[in-house]
């Protein structure tokens, strides 16, 4: 790929966000009703092709539970407020009040300053698996070796590891570091992990056994990570990149198939689309799902980058509300800018362009506009 010359000591590439790319109508058209957009990972099998990302404003147990019920995975945070207080409701309600944002950051961080405690761990993954979903939960890497025995043992069908940008060569001269690749091995159960945001990082990521690779970091609504540290990478090309890695490498290892995720940057429907188009499998959903009015969050959305206790890398940012985690979802919707009906818009989007299966809408044309923004 062509590098521009940003200074004569310096060159970079051109990347796109999902904002800068549009999909290509085909000649050929077919009826949303042939449409299949089911994803399947591991023994698991979904009606809808996304996650609802571990944040307490998006999923809670409640949450997790219909959101499995509705056709998707809800991922549970197992660092938030549900693994540190027996009952976390008058936290949420508080969180939605704080009005100033500089002591909404400071409030959250005292709230999340509450230990972990291993055994709510064990009683809220309970109480999404005994409903009968697929029950799926995430730790960061850094608390990973701590608590993933308390996660196995309560039964969790399918973990992710999940911070803002995570290594198989995670260096760290104070602990002993996360060994991913024997870690998986010795897991009994699927594990995705990220974000990541390269080829060679989305490559040794793969080659640890993860069975899906979250793909983004600092592009999500609620992260300050480029404003921070300067780090971001646009959604269109970093998918496109791990796509690649994920074709490279089913031929390395004689055939098998990691699950490539977008996470971040997937605000409206038009966004799940083009995550498709550029390869994805599925998407990892926050802010879109923040705007339910059944949310844990009421409209308000916050993640754990927000609570750091050194370095926030983010903030709780009011979202509002739009309508049922189901109308977002499937509809119907009430609203013409993308936020609601988001999987019927993916449907459609498919139809138009004459495909029925996901991993064929992976090879649709897609065209670049970097004049396309929302507005």
């Amino acid at each position: 790929m062509t590098e521009i010359e940003i200074g004569r000591g310096k060159r970079g590439r051109r990347a796109y966000a999902f904002d800068d790319i549009a999909v290509v109508p085909s000649r050929r058209t077919r009826d949303p009703k042939e449409v299949s957009i089911a994803w399947q990972i591991d023994a698991y099998r979904f009606e809808l092709p996304f996650l609802a990302a571990p944040m307490d404003s998006v999923v809670s147990p409640a949450q997790a539970i219909a959101i499995g019920n509705l056709g998707g995975l809800g991922v549970l945070n197992l660092e938030g407020l549900w693994t540190r207080y027996e009952d976390p409701q008058p936290l949420l309600d508080e969180i939605a009040e704080l009005a100033d944002e500089a002591a909404a950051t400071r409030r959250l961080q005292e709230i999340y300053a509450e230990p972990i405690k291993a055994e709510l761990i064990g009683q809220r993954i309970k109480e999404v698996r005994d409903s009968g979903v697929v029950t799926a939960a995430a730790l960061s890497p850094q608390r990973t070796a701590e608590f993933s025995k308390a996660v196995v043992d309560a039964g969790v069908d399918v973990f992710v590891i999940r911070g803002t940008t995570v290594s198989a060569e995670h260096v760290s001269g104070a602990a002993e570091p996360l060994n991913l690749k024997q870690f998986i091995y010795e897991l009994d159960v699927p594990v995705i992990v990220g974000g990541c945001a390269t080829y060679t990082a989305a490559l040794h990521l793969m080659r640890s056994g993860a069975a899906g690779v979250l793909v983004g970091f600092g592009g999500g609504a609620a992260h300050t990570t480029r404003t921070v540290l300067g780090i971001q990478v646009p959604m269109a090309t970093a998918v496109a990149d791990v796509a690649a890695a994920r074709r490279d490498y089913m031929d390395e290892s004689g055939g098998r198939y990691v699950h490539v995720i977008a996470d971040g940057g997937v605000g409206y429907s038009g966004d799940l689309a083009k995550a498709v188009a550029c390869g994805a499998d599925a998407v990892m959903i926050g802010a879109a799902l923040a705007r339910a009015t059944d949310a844990p969050g009421r409209g308000f959305h916050w993640g754990m980058e927000a609570v750091h206790e050194e370095l926030p890398r983010g903030k709780r940012v009011d979202l509002g509300t739009v309508g049922t985690t189901e109308e977002i979802l499937t509809g119907p919707s009430h609203t013409p800018d993308g936020t609601m009906n988001l999987f019927g818009a993916l449907r459609r989007a498919m139809a138009t362009t004459g495909y029925s299966e996901l991993k064929e809408f992976q090879r649709v044309e897609v065209t670049v506009n970097p004049a396309l923004h929302h507005g």
